[in-house]
């Protein structure tokens, strides 16, 4: 089960998938059924101002998905052997990403969501 939920964790989204699926391939499905009713008239919110995720999620797909779209990504570091490879690239591999820990801290609202 894949959620995504509020800093006050509320569900905000739920989508299944097979058991042998991996996390990271259901990471943009996730985000496509967010819809955030406004307070007043207008459309609904499609976008998240942040997204937190664990080590899952840390994709280049994922990030590259949301950069263009202005929203923020707090996922942690990929496991070692990725960072490796980014450093045998050189300047190919580019910089690590950008992680904020204070902002990582408060990914347990999915948690708190899922045990509801």
């Amino acid at each position: 089960m894949h959620l995504l939920s509020d800093d006050r964790a509320r569900l905000l989204t739920r989508q299944t998938s097979p058991g042998q699926r991996g996390d990271s391939p259901m990471f943009i499905p996730v985000l496509d059924g967010l819809w955030i009713p406004r307070r007043g008239p207008g459309r609904p919110r499609r976008r998240p101002d942040r997204v937190r995720g664990d080590k899952a999620y840390s994709s280049r797909d994922n990030r590259a998905h949301l950069r263009p779209r202005g929203v923020k990504a707090t996922i942690a570091q990929p496991p070692d052997d990725r960072r490796s490879k980014r450093r045998r690239r050189g300047p190919a591999g580019g910089h690590p990403p950008a992680f904020d820990k204070a902002q990582h801290g408060r990914r347990s609202a999915v948690e708190r969501c899922a045990t509801k």
